[in-house]
């Protein structure tokens, strides 16, 4: 059995890929190449991508392809009408990176909220060393006990998300993006009334064609004026240019952002006119990327593809 990697890069490179050695002859491309993967894995029976698009230009020549194994939780890439029909199956990795984007949504929210910015930037500058007082507080800023912490999307992350903030003392409300998922624990709004509401937003649900730039200029002038946006989903949920304009306008105080439109994000994008990080802070989708949910998500790999080899008798 021939296993190819695809985007291994994305995995990291302090991820050992060895142990699939046992599964079979194992071929590693770090970075994809739409021009040449349908070469790469016109031999595979087992491909992994975790972003490469799985549709007829990339699979035409795959003859013997019989499973994608997607190291990650989400599909989109993957064209189920074209696999369908080849017989290809599918299989993908949920739940492992649940603490890694918890834990980052927080970093996100704190580093904006407390004004971190603004003070670490006042202590290196030399300008605390030439104050008389012990302390400086140009900048107000709150305890979370108390808030109100909305969230959109209340699947697994967003339940972990929940917990936290709780913990906290914020209020939490939520809308499901899918009605979907519901929680007895915790407040279930309308969409307007998430914005209205909300002193820290956060968005944890999967992209449906519906949501699609649903956090626009308009959902922006429904927030208070202090209010943190945060976004570790997915990009089109939010439309970049309003919120790029929400900013510059002072409809919210501030926004974490983790996950783009394009990605990487396009050079020309409206959101890296914004330089003050005490406003805006982004990071390259590194919320799911902690060492140790990267590890999770390769070990499940290889657990699918062990699993499927075994129920499908292939040696």
């Amino acid at each position: 059995m021939k296993i190819v990697f695809m985007e291994a890069d994305t995995y990291g490179d302090d991820i050992d890929l060895t142990k699939f050695s046992q599964l079979g002859e194992v071929e590693i491309y770090p970075e994809t190449d739409p021009e040449k993967n349908p070469h790469r894995i016109k031999d595979a029976d087992v491909v992994v991508v975790n972003k490469t698009l799985m549709n007829e230009p990339t699979l035409k020549l795959a003859s013997n392809l019989k499973l994608i194994a997607v190291a990650a939780t989400g599909t989109n890439n993957v064209d189920f009408d074209y696999v369908n029909k080849r017989g290809i199956k599918v299989c993908n990795v949920g739940g492992y990176s649940t603490m890694s984007v918890a834990q980052h949504t927080f970093a996100l929210a704190l580093y904006l909220y407390e004004k971190l910015p603004y003070y670490d930037n006042f202590v290196k500058s030399g300008k605390y060393s030439a104050t008389d007082l012990f302390t400086h507080m140009g900048r107000t800023f709150h305890e979370l006990d108390g808030k109100v912490w909305g969230i959109f999307g209340l699947g697994a992350i967003g339940k972990k998300v929940a917990e936290i903030a709780g913990t906290f003392g914020c209020h939490i409300i939520y809308t499901s993006s899918t009605g979907k998922n519901t929680s007895g624990e915790y407040e279930c709004v309308d969409f307007d009334t998430l914005l209205a509401q909300s002193d820290i937003l956060s968005i944890h649900a999967p992209l449906h064609e519906k949501d699609k730039s649903i956090f626009n200029y308009s959902a922006f002038s429904k927030m208070k004026r202090d209010a943190l946006l945060i976004n570790v989903a997915r990009g089109p949920i939010v439309n970049q240019a309003d919120l790029a304009k929400a900013l510059d306008d002072g409809l919210i105080a501030g926004a974490g952002i983790d996950v783009f439109d394009t990605e990487p994000i396009a050079s020309d994008d409206p959101l890296l006119r914004i330089k003050d990080s005490s406003k805006l802070i982004m990071t390259p989708h590194i919320a799911w990327a902690t060492v140790e949910a990267r590890t999770r998500c390769l070990e499940e790999v290889y657990n699918n593809i062990s699993t499927w080899k075994k129920e499908n008798g292939v040696s």
